[in-house]
């Protein structure tokens, strides 16, 4: 379709070096291997490309380098495009050194520092005096009606949602979230929480709808040109423009555009926008434009991802400075503000935005995850896992701040401790080639399991597979407030949980009664503890059961959603009262 083609011209136009990189993904096993060893054999950049898919990145750097000995500045340039495209700017910045001063390397440098955020192009911003209603403005809120009530109180007469059937306390409320990408084509947590949200306040009896950013999932390379799709029966609506937008500002517009037509047929009450601030700021221009109340869920901090992904990246680096400055905005400009956790809170908080225009909602479970777990036994006997053997792992995407190099390192030790010890690592992301090398050097061939990304439905199987659930997470700003779901889900199964002894994961766990804590990136200290748990059944299943009773009592989705139609009642409270808007 028009979208596809114009997205594909726009991505070929602007960044040809990562289409080797991004081809081989969509390949069928034996084909990408086969395409590996045609592409070693055809060069010195294909070579390079081959190492990337592989994980060797050291290699891919030599062959670079060597590549660029005598190689004419044009050629240099294209070896520059093809390092920025595999994210690895360090080498990227000593191949730009090697080209004469001229134009080719003015444009060589310009495109390493818009990659590594050193500078950043034009982007629109939004002030936050640009929306209209905030809670601040009018009376200040009641210990009765705050939005940190545990339960919902009814709002004052004049608006359709104020007589709520007491069995669905939701009953009468319209919502609409505008999120960044949605199931059934992006299974992440991230996407679950977004739809076990809306399930819950469907089941609440609030009237929900979801609508993904503009071009999705086109954008992603999946070509499905529906503009509404139902999952479990919760309407999810496609912003698909003709043609892609050529930047963020066209996404905006053409976002404002088709969403406007959304609000006009559904007439929520509540805009409710999800990280990051493209929602954000789509939903605050909605807000001003319909007169509606806008929640901005921060469900991470985005630029502190970016920055833990390249020690090189600093807190004064362009793209950084922006990203923070525009979330920053966006927080200031919304009705409310709802986050995941206390070190997340008092992060918001520290940027200006008041304790009454903000709500703690952390990540929770459905119901049927604290039903007991299915049998493990045909997830282990696949992979080739004995029956009494400890195994311990995680469900998680691979980036270096997880520490997953750290959980194989530990399950090395306990291998050389003479324990039968596995590693189980469920899910996909940039760093997975570079673990199962890293498994490779360790010795721990048939004993380091990475079955990918698992749908769904297949997680608790592959939770009922393991010993002890690993958070391993690295000592880096984003792991310190970031609290994340997979380690509740676990929980909510009756598994122990070893963790890194980071703030944002002590909210989760409770060493001595729902599992451990570690210094972060320590593998000694890991293996130190899964040793002990290895040979503690009893241990194993007392901080498992403590853990899921904590699940249940306070971090169900349920339990949330009284949290969220409290909110959303006082806001349209706020709205439908004029006395409260001066």
């Amino acid at each position: 379709m028009t979208f596809t083609a114009s997205l594909a011209w726009r991505h070929l136009r602007s960044e040809p070096a990562r289409l080797p990189l991004l081809a081989p993904r969509l390949m069928p096993g034996p084909v990408r291997t086969t395409a590996r060893a045609v592409a070693a054999r055809s060069g010195a950049l294909p070579r390079a490309y081959a190492l990337w898919d592989q994980g060797r990145r050291q290699e891919a750097r030599e062959v670079l380098l060597s590549t660029a000995r005598g190689s004419s500045p044009r050629r240099v340039g294209r070896l520059v495009a093809a390092a920025l495209a595999a994210g690895d700017a360090d080498t990227a910045r000593e191949l730009v050194e090697r080209i004469p001063p001229g134009p080719h390397r003015t444009t060589a440098q310009y495109r390493t520092a818009l990659a590594t955020g050193r500078a950043v192009p034009a982007s629109p911003s939004v002030s936050p005096d640009l929306h209209g209603i905030t809670l601040t403005r009018g009376a200040p809120t009641r210990p009765d009606d705050t939005v940190n009530a545990q339960r919902p109180a009814v709002a004052g007469a004049g608006h359709r949602c104020t007589d709520p059937d007491p069995e669905r306390p939701g009953a009468g409320v319209r919502v609409l979230h505008l999120v960044t990408n949605a199931l059934p084509h992006t299974n992440a947590g991230y996407t679950q929480r977004t739809h076990r949200i809306a399930l819950a306040q469907r089941e609440a009896g609030m009237d929900v709808h979801v609508a993904t950013r503009a071009g999705y999932p086109l954008t992603k390379g999946v070509v499905d040109p529906r503009t509404l799709v139902r999952v479990d029966g919760v309407p999810y609506h496609r912003l698909l423009p003709w043609t892609a937008p050529a930047d963020h500002a066209g996404e905006l517009d053409a976002g404002l555009r088709l969403a406007s037509e959304l609000v006009e047929a559904v007439r929520p009450d509540v805009l409710h926008a999800a990280s990051n601030h493209h929602n954000a700021r789509l939903a605050l221009e909605l807000g001003r434009r319909y007169g509606l109340p806008v929640v901005y869920e921060v469900r991470g901090f985005l630029e502190e991802s970016w920055l833990s992904r390249d020690p090189s990246r600093g807190v004064d680096d362009a793209f950084y400075r922006a990203e923070r400055a525009s979330e920053t905005e966006c927080m200031l400009a919304a009705d409310l503000v709802v986050t995941l956790g206390e070190a997340m809170r008092a992060d918001i908080e520290a940027r200006g935005v008041p304790a009454e225009r903000m709500l703690v909602v952390p990540n929770a479970v459905d119901a049927s995850f604290l039903e007991p777990l299915p049998s493990g036994g045909a997830v282990r006997e696949g992979l080739g896992i004995g029956r009494g053997e400890f195994v311990v792992g995680t469900t998680t995407s691979c980036f270096g701040y997880e520490g997953l190099d750290v959980l194989l390192d530990a399950v090395a030790l306990l291998r050389e401790r003479g324990e039968p010890a596995h590693a189980l690592i469920v899910g996909d992301g940039p760093e997975l080639a570079a673990l199962r090398a890293r498994a490779d050097r360790l010795g721990l061939s048939g004993a380091a399991h990475f079955p990918g990304r698992v749908p769904a439905d297949r997680v608790r199987h592959h939770h009922a597979a393991l010993d002890v659930f690993a958070v391993p997470r690295l000592d880096e700003r984003v792991c310190r407030l970031v609290t994340p779901l997979k380690p509740v889900e676990a929980m909510a199964g009756g598994l122990p949980v070893v963790a890194s002894d980071l703030p944002a994961l002590r909210e989760i766990v409770e060493p001595g009664v729902t599992g451990e804590l570690i210094p972060a990136g320590e593998s000694a200290r890991l293996a130190d503890v899964l040793t002990k748990l290895a040979y503690s059944h009893e241990k194993r299943t007392s901080y498992g059961q403590a853990g899921q009773k904590r699940v249940g009592a306070n971090r169900t989705w349920t339990e949330a959603v009284y949290r969220y139609n409290q909110a959303y009642r006082v806001l349209i409270g706020k709205v439908s009262d004029p006395g409260q808007i001066p």
